[in-house]
């Protein structure tokens, strides 16, 4: 991690409504334990979850929770993939492909759907580590089927339709975290440009589409364009803005550095970033619903996602400046103190499509995957 973003950790202090479980080192001691604790922590939140696969009562929608190869799960080994990359840890690695052989690597079984797509980016990380053939071959297959007959949807949600015909591109903000950097990351591990060119299509339209050019942030789905709060205020939900973020750096990890479209990439991430920041409670989160501050209680699904991103932009050169570093430090910060002793990640607002309560005691996979990603960049050195 930047020294930069180490110093601005110790002058920070949590206010006591985030404060739950979990002291915060002391000022003296920050500046050379943040990084070490981002691993720590990330490790006690990764083994409390992978102690607890065998059942998901704890959250709110057990049922879906428990789809081995559906998006839930796969947002949780995104980020244990991403964690075991940067620990070197073995057990988490190896999390990654027991899983990946236990589903034959496999995918959802919705063809068209971002959600079913997004643990093929888990087979991606094994892949690179075992080049083996096998682990990607069934998201070569489904994508090779895509290409030969891409999709022709409208982007817009249809009211009182639980089956979005929509969906089979990517027409809510959620799915460019799903879905683009599973198809980059395969022109990336096959050398096949088509896949890639294929996400950067799919993306820019789904962006032109959702994101508010002013505000510089993405409405959830068509559904949100001219929906307003209480007040009047314009609804942009944090998680819906995280996964598109975080979407957004998976992309920049598997593009090209000379591919055409990556300064276009880049641009909207340094913009979103911006606008991020002037949306940071002083506590660290982000609420809820980004433009209704007064909404007290932390939230982390959607603040790990930011920090994540903030995190790989410092690290990676594209975010400079001390404003930068004090986000991320707010931001980590916030989120250390949302773990519980025993490791348990609290205040993950539930499965959702739009800003909602949020408890202490509630957690998700994704909640905890979003975690390990913002730990593997706070964690770096």
């Amino acid at each position: 991690m930047r020294a930069s973003l180490i110093i601005a950790l110790s002058a920070l202090m949590l206010t006591p409504a985030v404060v739950q479980a979990r002291p915060v080192a002391s000022p003296a001691a920050v500046d050379q334990t943040t990084a070490t604790q981002a691993l720590t922590l990330g490790r006690e939140v990764a083994d409390w979850q992978l102690a607890h696969m065998d059942g998901f009562d704890y959250t709110h929608f057990h049922r879906y929770t428990a789809d081995p190869r559906g998006w839930i799960q796969g947002a949780l080994f995104v980020g244990l993939a991403a964690f075991a990359q940067r620990t070197g840890d073995p057990r988490y690695a190896q999390a990654v492909r027991a899983h990946g052989l236990a589903q034959g690597w496999g995918l959802g079984h919705r063809p068209l759907h971002a959600d079913d797509q997004v643990i093929g980016q888990a087979w991606l990380w094994v892949y690179s580590k075992d080049r083996d053939p096998a682990q990607i071959a069934a998201l070569r297959a489904r994508f090779d089927a895509i290409l030969a007959n891409p999709p022709i949807a409208d982007l817009a949600f249809v009211d009182g339709t639980e089956a979005q015909p929509c969906q089979a591109r990517w027409c809510w903000s959620d799915a460019l975290f799903m879905a683009p950097a599973a198809w980059t990351g395969l022109s990336q591990a096959t050398g096949d440009p088509r896949y890639a060119a294929y996400a950067d299509k799919e993306f820019w339209a789904t962006t032109d589409y959702l994101l508010d050019k002013q505000e510089h942030l993405y409405v959830r789905d068509s559904r949100y364009l001219d929906r307003r709060d209480d007040q009047g205020r314009k609804i942009f939900w944090s998680r819906g803005n995280g996964w598109a973020y975080a979407g957004i750096v998976d992309v920049l990890k598997t593009l090209p550095a000379d591919h055409p479209s990556r300064p276009r990439y880049e641009a909207l991430f340094r913009q979103m970033s911006d606008r991020l920041l002037t949306l940071q409670k002083p506590d660290g989160c982000w609420a809820p619903s980004l433009l209704a501050p007064e909404h007290a209680p932390p939230e982390t699904s959607g603040t790990a996602f930011f920090v994540y991103g903030l995190a790989y932009g410092v690290n990676h050169g594209l975010l400079k400046g001390a404003k930068y570093d004090a986000a991320v430090a707010r931001g980590w910060s916030a989120l250390a103190a949302a773990v519980q002793p025993d490791g348990k990640l609290g205040w993950v607002q539930q499965v959702g499509y739009a800003p909602d309560h949020v408890s202490a005691d509630d957690t998700q996979l994704y909640g905890v995957g979003a975690f390990l990603l913002a730990a593997s960049e706070v964690g770096a050195r």
